[in-house]
């Protein structure tokens, strides 16, 4: 409940829900995965930056809970360490998938007085090839799977927000984009779907629609009888993978006699071409590397531009 605590602080959101968000957690024990990635990608990649000559140490930090951000950030300049670079665990644009980060790395840095050091955010990795084709092998997993006679439907879930955060940012066109390069390479005759899920807050505040449940009745009312969901917003199998889509999403799915089949995230082993991406974005950051992206929309600039995914709850 702390943790929950600090992630829904000023959202206006009741005990009740607080309450029944906790038993999502408690179904797996009561932790959640996301502190175990987060360790697998932190070694991996400490691995791939000694492997390839870099004299550079990996540190690791959260939002809402230990090792807190401010505790990272202490700790690298205790160490004596002026320039870092952030990677985040998020691909896309957003208010909360990126601006918040740049405001949480300020926040810290000023909390323990380390206003000297430098820390870089990496660009969005959304439609990076260690990003996209991951999500293109595990789709074609999660087909052969399925082994549907035709071409099952592509449900491609991520976060939703609400309606106003996303009007101020491209959290939306970056995730069809990928969308559209692992559909059109995974299975091009597929139909693909961009649908949402873990809606949170005050019910009266627009959000992203379709929920992932009310399109998997909507596509039982069409006569389907499969479909291959792809969490493409999300980096690797947390709590809200896990409860959302493999077990509140399979559930609807069982009930409407629908066959599916999800496919896995590219960070949860983690997936070395993930890994070996997450060298490039450094490399870039620091101009050893030009940008690498398979989709047609525009490059992101090296820093982000003020106002740039402005939103407040």
């Amino acid at each position: 409940m702390p943790f929950l605590e600090r992630v829904t602080a000023g959202r206006g959101i009741g005990p009740e829900r607080l309450a029944e968000v906790g038993a999502h957690y408690a179904h797996f024990g009561g932790v959640s995965p996301i502190n175990e990635h987060c360790r697998a990608i932190r070694e991996a990649l400490q691995s791939e930056l000694d492997s390839a000559g870099y004299s550079l140490r990996v540190y690791w930090g959260n939002r809402n809970w230990h090792p807190l951000l401010d505790e990272t950030v202490a700790q690298m300049a205790n160490d004596g360490v002026l320039h870092a670079v952030a990677l985040v665990t998020s691909a896309y644009s957003s208010y909360s998938g990126c601006r918040q980060y740049i405001e949480d790395i300020e926040r810290a840095k000023s909390a323990v007085g380390a206003d000297e050091l430098r820390i870089d955010k990496i660009r969005p990795y959304f439609d990076h090839p260690g990003f996209v084709e991951p999500f293109i092998r595990s789709t074609q997993d999660a087909l052969e799977r399925l082994a549907a006679t035709d071409p099952p439907p592509l449900v491609f879930t991520a976060h939703s927000i609400p309606v106003a955060m996303a009007n101020s940012c491209d959290y939306e066109a970056q995730l069809r984009a990928t969308m559209n390069l692992v559909a059109g390479a995974a299975s091009p005759e597929s139909a693909c779907h961009l649908v949402w899920q873990s809606r949170s807050g005050s019910p009266a505040v627009p959000w992203l629609e379709p929920d992932i449940n009310d399109h998997l009745r909507w596509l039982a009312s069409r006569g389907c009888e499969n479909a291959v969901v792809i969490p493409i917003g999300f980096i690797s199998d947390h709590v809200e993978v896990l409860w959302d889509l493999d077990h509140q999403a399979a559930s609807t799915a069982d009930e409407l006699g629908l066959s599916i089949e999800r496919a896995a995230t590219p960070a949860t082993a983690p997936d070395p071409e993930f890994i070996a991406m997450a060298r490039e974005l450094i490399e870039e950051r620091l101009d050893h590397l030009s940008p690498r992206a398979l989709s047609a929309l525009p490059a992101r600039p090296r820093d982000c531009v003020p106002g740039c995914c402005v939103f407040k709850m």
